[in-house]
């Protein structure tokens, strides 16, 4: 059994309360698909973290933004991945900061395990964005009627099931192509023999599907859970209104999940 997390976004009241909530499941294992920092106010608190629970982390594209530079990026998130790199920097205790940094400067693009899920064995590939571009590629859900060709060519470079973050919205992706919300699906997607599937985990810190809870998936025996936790949104929100550098709109959007 594991959990796979993403897109925390340095916010700390969610992060902790998806890894108690973890923790009380008895769950130890936890993969995270990166974007840890960016947008909001406590980027130093939340790496320690991820370093500190998960067994891996892979590259967002805000981890990358604030490591190297921001690309294609509003002026809001641009703003903020300046801002959590003076943070990181002006860090006072070296062995904190150089173990940051390190961290960020190691990430992977992507991570695979082999695992046995039911009675067969079965490949798991985990990218932040896409299979074909892992950082920066979005899978909207809409793409399965605006662009299905997008889609299936993206599971055509799935060997079996793929974890992806990146747009904050959960759900499976499936052949024809078809994507199921969670809420169609019970919010337990069962993996079957020989069905490709991308699964957006959705966001921890910062979710968009009009529903502000955090959002995390784990998996037990062959089974995909998707779960959704009330967390402290408001003290989150008062910290980014308090920091100026911080874009006001990254607070309110935490409000209604969008």
């Amino acid at each position: 059994m594991f959990a796979v997390i993403s897109d925390i976004h340095s916010n700390l009241e969610a992060l902790t309360t998806v890894l108690a909530d973890i923790e009380k499941r008895g769950i130890k294992t936890i993969y995270c698909l990166g974007d840890v920092v960016g947008y909001g106010p406590n980027p130093k608190e939340c790496l320690d973290l991820i370093i500190e629970e998960t067994k891996w982390c892979i590259l967002g594209n805000h981890d990358y933004a604030v490591f190297y530079e921001p690309t294609n990026f509003n002026y809001g998130a641009e703003q903020a991945s300046f801002w959590s790199r003076e943070v990181l920097e002006l860090e006072e205790e070296k062995q904190c900061r150089d173990t940051r940094w390190s961290f960020l400067g190691e990430l992977p693009m992507r991570q695979a395990l082999k695992s046995k899920l039911g009675t067969k064995p079965v490949t798991i590939d985990f990218v932040h964005a896409s299979p074909r571009r892992p950082i920066n590629e979005y899978i909207f859900p809409d793409d399965v009627y605006t662009n299905p060709l997008k889609v299936r060519l993206l599971l055509e470079r799935v060997k079996h099931i793929c974890f992806v973050g990146h747009t904050h919205m959960p759900g499976v992706f499936l052949g024809e192509p078809d994507f199921y919300l969670p809420a169609e699906l019970g919010d337990v997607y069962p993996i079957i023999d020989d069905e490709k599937a991308i699964i957006n985990i959705g966001s921890v810190g910062q979710p968009r599907d009009k529903d502000n809870r955090s959002s995390y998936v784990y998996v037990n025996e062959n089974e995909v859970h998707f779960v959704r936790l009330e967390y402290d949104f408001e003290t989150t929100m008062k910290k980014i209104m308090a920091i100026e550098r911080l874009d006001n709109f990254h607070a309110e959007r935490l409000q209604n999940g969008r």
